[in-house]
């Protein structure tokens, strides 16, 4: 009777480890750790599973602050860290982390098309130390084409505002391309590495008359996406973004899976892991609920009026 207390006792002792190689890491203004946005949700679900900071858990959060030559060295430190597992969200951070452990647990949050960009063997069975959920976003990009010419109907060029360090873009532009040949829409690319050169792609798109924008998802337009609206709106050109904060931030519409959705899942991951389970082993999850949003304000800022079949499907609509 002795033996399984004392293992018990042991079990309930252990405080786990999370590092976290992600943008959307909480840090104060005076450095201290608070928790806001998608980090509050990762760790709230988290407490509803039974792990709490400071009792049996303890997260150290890495933020590259969009720099992807940031990454390499982050994931390394975290894997001298020793920790537990490597919770990164995006396509960047988990082949930062891949490179640094092929030991650790890495749970993805919304990294695209895992098995196009070999990360994973299959969505069914990942084998490795990777698993996690799939945003599918090259499925999303074409969705937004689709939106954008729902709004639009006319709309025969649109500018693809994208960052040429995020490894999933290039995979992504070709999918646009293939659907934009078969809408009869001219893509216009327009890459950028840092927020210094957000000016100038607005400057093109005026000069070649692109008749909406479309942001592709990552860290660093994610970051940005404030300023980003408003030079669309400045330059008088409709804007598509990934989740609904873009949205509220002033794009004129968004269309993304569910984030919040998402990172409880990936809490889920990290607690079957933690029990036991194998990340090889745990099928990567597809999203099931996506929301889109629309900006009324935004719109009557660009004399546009909302089509009545896109208002009454959109799940978010600020006025």
């Amino acid at each position: 009777m002795a033996a399984p207390l004392t293992v018990e006792a042991q079990q309930a002792k252990k405080v786990w480890r999370i590092g976290v190689l992600s943008d959307a890491s909480p840090q104060g203004s005076d450095g201290r750790i608070q928790a806001v946005g998608f980090a509050a949700v990762f760790q709230n679900s988290l407490r509803d599973l039974g792990y709490v900071e400071g009792q049996n858990l303890a997260i150290e959060w890495r933020n590259p602050e969009a720099k992807s030559n940031r990454l390499d060295a982050l994931a390394a430190e975290l894997v001298r860290l020793m920790v537990d597992v490597v919770v990164a969200p995006y396509p960047a951070a988990v082949l930062s982390a891949k490179k640094a452990t092929r030991m650790i647990p890495i749970v993805m949050v919304h990294t695209p098309d895992p098995v196009q960009l070999v990360l994973v063997a299959s969505l069914a069975h990942p084998g490795g130390n990777i698993t996690g959920a799939t945003s599918l976003s090259g499925d999303l990009s074409a969705k937004h084409l689709e939106l954008l010419k729902e709004l639009l109907p006319r709309v025969s060029r649109i500018a693809v505002l994208w960052n040429s360090d995020n490894p999933w873009h290039p995979v992504a532009m070709k999918g646009l391309a293939d659907s934009a040949r078969s809408s009869g829409v001219q893509l216009q690319s327009i890459q950028v590495r840092s927020p210094e050169g957000f000016g100038s792609a607005f400057l093109t798109m005026a000069k070649e008359r692109a008749q909406a924008v479309l942001f592709l998802a990552d860290p660093l337009t994610f970051i940005y996406r404030a300023q980003l609206a408003e030079l669309a709106v400045k330059r008088r050109i409709p804007s598509m973004g990934g989740p609904s904060e873009w949205t509220r931030a002033g794009c004129l519409m968004s269309y993304w899976a569910d984030t919040t959705d998402l990172y409880r899942r990936a809490a889920s991951y990290v607690d079957r892991i933690f029990k036991g389970a194998k990340p090889g082993d745990l099928p990567i999850e597809q999203p099931t609920k996506f929301e889109l949003a629309i900006n009324l304000k935004t719109a009557k800022a660009l004399s546009l009026t909302i089509p009545p079949s896109l208002l009454q499907r959109a799940d978010q609509v600020i006025e």
